[in-house]
């Protein structure tokens, strides 16, 4: 089911790749300290020409645009990325403020030889009636940073974050992604890895739109990413402009996907058994610069229109605080209202955690007022 404000049409096309992240990102927190900066521009419309055209009226005047790489953020943004079915199941832990299921929930791309994916994850819904009026509670998709797929277990990665959003009387849902705990396993897992996981937030958000086991504000959802998940969070942003109210990273990669690459992967193996790795799908960094290019959020952050926090550790060992200044200023030079956040901790966000959270809730209540 399409968002209310989403983009009118988009084309059939698939695109997902695979750029595994080798850094181990458990659970985090953050830390309260100095004020971020924010900033927002627009862009002036250019004024229509005034040249008569150079065609006869029947032909067209305009060059035609090549079409995306089918690889690419510009692909996944053409292709129609739906999701719905989410299925309540067994009852993981009820507290006086929330009651916490396991769930699953169908994540679809169009496109030739594509096939709906089950997608599992974990939910957490607020006591109560909700919200006065009957309009429902808000909601805050999750998407967890990496943790070897092999080893994954459902609701891993953002156990505290989800409780505490849930005890302040948002619903939670943790997406666990495909190819991780009860999820689906992507056929094209070589191919399908990190642009597959933003279509399946992406799906993860119309679920709870479609839910009527749930009692949603389908106008008060927002997305909500740790260390790899926040990447996953910017393309899903970039790719869906106006599918949610807000987006929050925390301790983010590097919207450039070529430096994610040079820091976590270039290190462990030689670059001739790297390149062989890739089997022929494209070159490293160095040898197909483009590619990475299209495959990284920060060339497509002018499609965002959401407000986005991001809140990072000084002393973050994992993803370097450059990276967290040099995506807010890309963020702010494509007229993104965005704002950083620093705080005196690492990438875990453990001192700071509960200071962290504070902030984003606060950010998310003024983008999601009742």
């Amino acid at each position: 089911m399409d968002a209310p404000r989403r983009r009118a049409a988009q084309l059939a096309t698939t695109a997902l790749v695979s750029l595994p992240l080798l850094a181990a990102c458990s659970e985090g927190s953050g830390s309260a300290d100095p004020p971020g900066a924010s900033s927002s521009s627009n862009s002036a419309a250019a004024p229509p020409s005034s040249e008569p055209p150079s065609a006869p009226a029947s032909e067209p005047t305009s060059e035609p645009t090549d079409p995306a790489h089918p690889i690419s953020v510009a692909a996944l943004a053409e292709a129609d990325l739906t999701g719905g079915g989410l299925r309540l199941g067994a009852v993981r832990e009820r507290t006086a403020t929330y009651t916490s299921y396991d769930v699953t929930f169908g994540s679809t791309t169009s496109g030739a030889g594509s096939a709906p994916l089950r997608i599992s994850g974990v939910l957490n819904v607020p006591t109560g009636r909700g919200p006065r009026g009957g309009q429902g509670w808000p909601a805050v998709v999750l998407a967890h940073g990496y943790i070897d797929p092999a080893y994954y277990v459902r609701g891993q990665g953002m156990t505290r974050e989800r409780g505490f959003l849930a005890d302040r009387g948002y619903v939670a849902l943790h997406v666990d992604y495909r190819n991780h705990a009860e999820s689906t396993d992507d056929p094209r897992i070589e191919t399908a890895v990190r642009l597959g996981y933003s279509a399946d937030v992406v799906a993860a958000v119309h679920a709870l739109r479609e839910s009527r086991d749930v009692r949603v504000d389908p106008d008060r959802i927002a997305l909500f990413g740790r260390s790899m998940g926040s990447g996953v969070v910017l393309k899903a942003l970039a790719a869906e402009p106006g599918l949610v109210a807000a987006g929050v990273a925390w301790a983010s990669v590097s919207s450039l996907e070529g430096q994610n690459f040079d820091h976590f992967q270039r290190p462990d193996a030689p670059v001739d058994q790297l390149r062989a790795g890739f089997r022929g799908r494209h070159g490293l960094p160095d040898d197909d610069p483009e590619f990475w290019r299209g495959v990284s959020s920060r060339p497509a952050f002018d499609q965002i229109t959401e407000p986005v926090l991001l809140a990072h550790g000084r002393v973050d060992d994992t993803c370097p605080p450059a990276w967290a200044r040099a995506t807010q200023a890309a963020l702010t030079d494509a007229g993104v209202d965005s704002t950083l956040e620093w705080y005196d901790d690492g990438h875990a966000f453990g001192p700071a955690f509960i200071a962290a959270m504070n902030r984003t809730v606060r950010f998310l209540d003024a983008r999601m007022p009742a």
